[in-house]
């Protein structure tokens, strides 16, 4: 039973109707059509209902759920019969096949497709390269056939005009290694009404049209002037270009896909060739087609024109050249156009066969080759006027319908009396009187046809009707007007009805001869065989043949095709076969109507309320004992979790006798049986209490065993954990010992020493050790140092934690001399040393922090030399013209910071608490690209640190100041020409221009 619909779409599967009537079959085919749920089952068929719309049930997540899934299992779909073909073909070994049926514009095509686009979806779950080179072959192929094969006609935008019956051959794995493609019948008469016409003439390049020497309207040719007016929703330049595509991943070469277009061209240029007659000569009224065939052909012009207008026959030895008369000629012409296209047809199929057979496969190595067929064919047909091809269509729906009664209905009855269960017959309509009507030797109607198509002399239709009405005057389902004088709807001398399964059907007799013979000049074969094309030439084997040599005659069209089904019929009935059946539910392909008389009519002439009846039989529901027992033993409790009887068969009496249901089952000897659907419907709601039950049960049960198995994981991973980590720390810290063992006795102290990476845990506790040696290496590297070198380092390392980042050149590479006015020349050395020792006796200090001379401005906004004295207890200003003579001094404790430039230029700005900075600029190296400011900040900076007092650096430009109490701005700007460094005067204070570079 389909689970997951509830009873407001309907019955899921028809077997399960209360009432088995047609009434109700209708209302609930109705019913779930206008809810959406186009497809039901009746059993293991599946009843599909055309949609006519795109709907999003067969995505990746939909071939999921039903991917391994029973038929019963989820709500009936196309997926779902899939499934199980391929399912019976994996697990049991056994070939099977689909067989998809109904009329024209049913949905059959798009069915195959979507069966195929499942298989393909469910196979190869590694993605290996050759099978999936095959699975895209077998679906690129459908599109080409498609394209060639179905037609644009007033009742169906893609109506197949040839029967399909596809093999997909499977490995002993399941995936899909080859195919082979069986056609049959190919519709001739409407050759320039398929689909790949359309897409050419309105979704080919310009290009390849004028190549083509053909136009874009389809009205301007005479073989498609009727489908030029069909309006279409399908998009002709996209698939144009998609069977392109599709023809090339098949393999199919650039030649062969122009050879295909230029064979098109020819038929609608064929069409337009018209003929006239002069006096007894017949000529061609169209001669510059003529050149056109001859260059799409690639022929010669003269060959050409020879074969349209006259014909080669030979009597004994002699050959002789018979003109045609106009009617010959167009008869001719039209049976090249339509042979030309049946020809194509056949190569594309034979060609697409040729790539995606199965080759090198030894089944002793590679295990069996098993099979799915899908069987898509053309649809019963009663048209306006019937014609040999409708003829041969129904003719095939009858051996299918067939079919389907020996293989499903005659199978059904069988399996009761297989089962041992009483039951009363079911009497179905058997339409093997219809089969043999058509196909029995010496009485059947092809053979009257073949015998008229044989006789000798000028044959007519109208004497193939009168050898029908002499040999089935008294067939039950067989009429003409001959034989019923009094029924109107019958002409004289032209119609015969027969009584289908699917309902009467008139046909008329004009052209059946000449179809049946389905005879073509040997001229043209000659000379389409005679091409310098060499695709085309392959094609026409037979054009090779002497106009003189004798050949046996060949099987009529009807024969072929009899011959053709009874060989698919056996094929299909050594399978295993799974049904659709498809329902066409309007004419006007509205996704909104359900005409009632339409579907009916289809609905009886499918048998389908036979099958029904067939598979209720009394009961509704059949199951072998174990699956029975699969999905309900939970109900009672002598069968969860196992049962201990002596079988299945007395597990499942005592479940149904507990639950009441006794009276309305039978046990046969493999299935139980359940007569009406409301028993089912029960068991299915007590198994729905008793699976929530179990879940609730399993989910507790299973979430205490994954606590438990989650602790001891936990458990187990928190004592190797603690393991590891104590391993990694020991090791840490023995690498750690080896590496710096040594360091006192090396050179650098260890300092190139590269450090072990720690454990997670450690890494803070190698910051620490870090900082221990850090510290230790510092306190090795001072302790030797002299009380000068100490000073010099503090002060470096002051100067290094403002400095740093912000100016390029803190002179931490030299020493830093600190007193540079006594390294000057001797001259003023000796000037400088005489005042700087009477300083010191005069002011007590102790020692020359730092001296330098020095680019300042005075009070008159002037710039001047001076030179500048810091000793730890003032700051001088000396003039160097004067023997350095002191001119100022400032107390050091009244100099509150220091402000310098980021640049390169050796501006200092001295701020003291009186608000009279000073603004110099260091000058005087040597040399001349060395800079001292990081020496004089990192210096003072030390100094005010060891008397316990804080000094402000800034690094800013511009730099304010206070000048006389005055607030100015003090600007470094650099120029080109700028010898040494200067100050100006500006309007906001002072610009300092120095050298640029």
């Amino acid at each position: 039973m389909a689970e997951h619909e509830s009873l407001e779409f309907g019955k899921a599967d028809f077997v399960l109707l209360d009432n088995v009537s047609m009434e109700e079959f209708m209302a609930n085919l109705k019913l779930r059509f206008e809810k959406g749920k186009i497809y039901t089952y009746i059993g293991e068929v599946v009843v599909s209902v055309n949609p006519y719309r795109a709907m999003n049930i067969y995505g990746r997540d939909t071939v999921e759920q039903y991917k391994g899934r029973e038929l019963y299992e989820r709500p009936p779909h196309l997926f779902a019969i899939a499934d199980a073909a391929y399912k019976a073909m994996k697990r049991r070994n056994k070939d099977t096949c689909i067989v998809i049926s109904g009329e024209s514009g049913a949905g059959k095509t798009e069915a195959s497709k979507y069966i195929m686009q499942y298989i393909a979806a469910i196979t190869n779950p590694n993605q290996r390269a050759e099978v999936e080179r095959v699975k895209n072959m077998l679906l690129k192929s459908n599109c080409v056939l498609e394209a060639f094969g179905n037609a644009k006609t007033n009742r169906n935008d893609n109506s197949s005009r040839f029967g399909k019956y596809m093999d997909i051959n499977f490995d002993f794995k399941g995936d899909p290694i080859g195919g082979h493609i069986s056609n049959y019948l190919l519709e001739k008469v409407q050759c320039c009404m398929f689909c790949l016409v359309h897409q050419l003439l309105r979704g080919a390049p310009d290009s390849l049209l004028r190549s083509l020497h053909i136009q874009k309207d389809p009205t301007v040719y005479n073989y498609i002037k009727v489908g030029g007016q069909i309006k279409s929703c399908i998009n002709d330049g996209a698939d144009f270009k998609a069977v392109a595509d599709a023809m090339k991943v098949i393999g199919f070469t650039g030649d062969e896909i122009q050879t295909a277009y230029k064979i098109l061209a020819t038929i609608l240029h064929l069409g337009n060739m018209t003929f006239g007659v002069d006096g007894d000569v017949t000529l061609i009224e169209t001669p510059k087609l003529v050149s056109v065939i001859r260059e799409l052909l690639s022929t010669k012009e003269e060959n050409v024109e020879k074969a349209l207008l006259y014909r080669t026959v030979a009597t004994g030895r002699d050959v002789i050249e018979k003109q045609h008369t106009e009617q010959e000629a167009s008869y001719g012409r039209d049976a090249l156009a339509k042979a030309m296209y049946e020809r194509l047809f056949c190569w594309i199929v034979g060609r697409i066969n040729d790539i995606i057979e199965v080759k090198n496969y030894d089944a002793r190595i590679h295990g069996k080759n098993t099979v799915i067929g899908v069987l898509d064919i053309y649809g019963f047909e009663i048209f306006q006027n019937n014609s040999f091809e409708q003829f041969c269509i129904n003719y095939c729906n009858e051996k299918l319908q067939q079919l389907f009664i020996q293989l499903v209905l005659k199978q059904e009855q069988e399996e009761y009396q297989r089962e041992g269960i009483p039951w009363k017959h079911i009497d179905y309509f058997n339409n093997q009187i219809i089969v043999d009507l058509v196909e029995q030797q010496h009485k059947g109607i092809i053979s009257v046809l073949d015998e008229a198509c044989m006789n000798v002399g000028k044959v007519t239709d109208e004497v193939f009707l009168q050898g029908l009405n002499g040999k089935l005057a008294k067939h039950a389902h067989y009429t003409s007007r001959k034989l019923s004088p009094t029924d109107k709807s019958l002409e004289f001398d032209r119609d015969f009805r027969i009584r289908h399964y699917a309902g009467d059907v008139v046909y008329s007799v004009v052209g059946f001869i000449d179809k049946n013979k389905d005879t073509l000049f040997q001229d043209f074969k000659r000379l389409l065989y005679n091409s310098a094309n060499p695709v085309l030439k392959g094609m026409w084997p037979e054009g090779k043949l002497s106009i003189t040599e004798v050949t046996k005659r060949p099987l009529t069209a009807a024969t072929l095709f009899k011959n053709s089904m009874i060989s698919l019929v056996e094929n299909l009935a050594s399978k295993e076969p799974y049904y659709v059946r498809c329902i066409k539910p309007n004419d006007v392909k509205s996704p909104l109507l359900f005409e009632q008389e339409r579907c009916r009519h289809q609905v009886e002439y499918l048998g389908l309320l036979e099958n029904v009846r067939v598979r209720r039989a009394g009961f509704a529901y059949r199951q072998t004992y174990p699956r029975f027992l699969q999905r309900y033993k939970m109900i009672s409790e002598f069968t969860w979790p196992n049962h201990d009887l002596p079988s299945d068969k007395d597990a499942v009496k005592r479940l149904l006798q507990g639950c009441g249901f006794d009276h309305d089952v039978a046990y046969g000897k493999t299935k139980v049986f359940i007569r009406t659907p409301r028993t089912l419907f029960s068991l299915e709601e007590q198994r729905a209490e008793m699976v929530q039950r179990i879940v609730l049960f399993l989910q507790k049960v299973w979430r205490g065993t994954i606590a438990r198995m989650r602790y001891r994981r936990m458990r187990a991973a928190l004592v190797i954990l603690q393991a590891y980590r104590r391993y990694k720390v020991k090791s840490y810290i023995r690498e750690v010992n080896r590496r710096f063992k040594n360091v006192r006795s090396m050179k650098d102290y260890g300092r190139h020493v590269k450090w072990p990476t720690p454990p997670k845990v450690l890494r803070k506790f190698e910051e620490a050790l870090r900082s221990i040696y850090n510290r230790w290496w510092a306190w090795t590297l001072i302790k030797g140092l002299t009380p000068e070198e100490t000073l010099q380092v503090r002060a470096k390392v002051a100067s290094l934690e403002a400095l740093k980042g912000q100016r390029a050149d803190l002179g931490l590479q030299r020493a830093w001399e600190g007193n540079y006015l006594v390294s000057n020349s001797p001259d003023t050395a000796a000037s400088f040393t005489l005042v700087s020792s009477e300083l010191q006796r005069k002011d007590k200090y102790m020692r020359v922090l730092f001296s330098c001379n020095v680019r300042k401005i005075n009070r008159f906004h002037k710039a001047e030399d001076r030179a500048v004295l810091i000793t730890d207890r003032h700051l001088y200003k000396m003039d160097p013209l004067k023997q350095y003579k002191p001119m100022k001094s400032t107390p050091l404790y009244n100099v509150t910071g220091v402000s310098v430039s980021p640049g390169k230029d050796q501006l200092v700005v001295f701020h003291t608490k009186d608000s009279r900075d000073l603004v110099v600029c260091l000058q005087g190296m040597v040399p001349a690209n060395e800079s001292r400011i990081g020496e004089l900040v990192g210096t003072l900076l030390s100094h005010f640190k060891s008397e316990k007092r804080k000094l402000q650096v800034n690094i800013t430009s511009p730099i304010q100041c206070s000048m006389n109490g005055r607030k100015c701005t003090v600007i470094v700007e650099p120029k080109i020409n700028q010898s040494h460094p200067d100050f100006t005067k500006s309007r906001s204070g002072y610009i300092l221009a120095v050298p640029g570079n």
